[in-house]
Parts: C-alpha cells; structure tokens; sequence
C-alpha cells in the first residue's frame, strides 16, 4: 500500500533536511542539481500531481499544504545553490504542477520558476 500524503511529505521534508546539511556545492554542479531535481524537486510535484488526480482527489489540509509549498522552496534553494545562486522566494506547487504537466521535463520546470540557470 501507497505511504499516505502527509506520510511523503514527511519524508521529502526530512530528505531535503539531511541533504541541505552541510550542502556545500562548487557552482556550477550541473549533475548535483540534476540529482536534486530527481530526488527532490520532481518527487515533491509528484505528490501534489498525484493527489489532484485520478479517482480518489485528494484535498490537503492548510497545514499539509503549507509543509508540501514549503518543501518544495527547500530543495529549490538547494537546486539553486548548485549554480551560486541564493533563491528566496515562494514557488507555487500548483504553478510546478501545471508546468511539468507542459513540459514533461522537471529541469524545465526548474529553470522556469526560479530563472536559474539563466539561459
């Protein structure tokens, strides 16, 4: 049986937790930020894709919500990092997941919403 949401959020929190410890990237790290958006990034738009999704809609509670926005503003700073960049801001779940529901491709989902690496 699947982990449930709160379960997964739990767990993509914790990842990025233990990943940003000590996270010291020499920009530019273009594998390490690939990694990040397989480990990190996809699989935290992931949740929130499969929840809105096919026959059992799932509505995440405010604080759900909150956790899983806020997750995925940690690995996106990370993903920043990686090109020596400081990113700041708040990144949408929702805007991520009708992005990659676009493109098909996390990288572009990334560099969309943050701007980073600029092209």
């Amino acid at each position: 049986m699947a982990k449930s949401y709160p379960e997964r959020i739990r767990r993509l929190e914790r990842r990025a937790e233990a990943v940003a410890d000590g996270f010291e990237p020499e920009p530019p790290d273009d594998s390490r930020a690939l990694e990040l958006l397989r480990t990190g990034v996809g699989p935290t738009v992931s949740v929130y894709c499969e929840a809105r999704t096919g026959g059992s809609w799932h509505r995440f509670d405010d604080a759900e919500f909150e956790r899983l926005e806020a997750t995925l503003d940690r690995w996106l700073r990370l993903y920043g990092a990686c090109y020596g960049v400081d990113l700041e801001g708040s990144y949408p779940v929702r805007t991520a997941a009708e992005l990659l529901v676009d493109t098909r491709d996390i990288r572009d989902v990334a560099a969309v919403l943050t701007g980073v690496p600029e092209r």
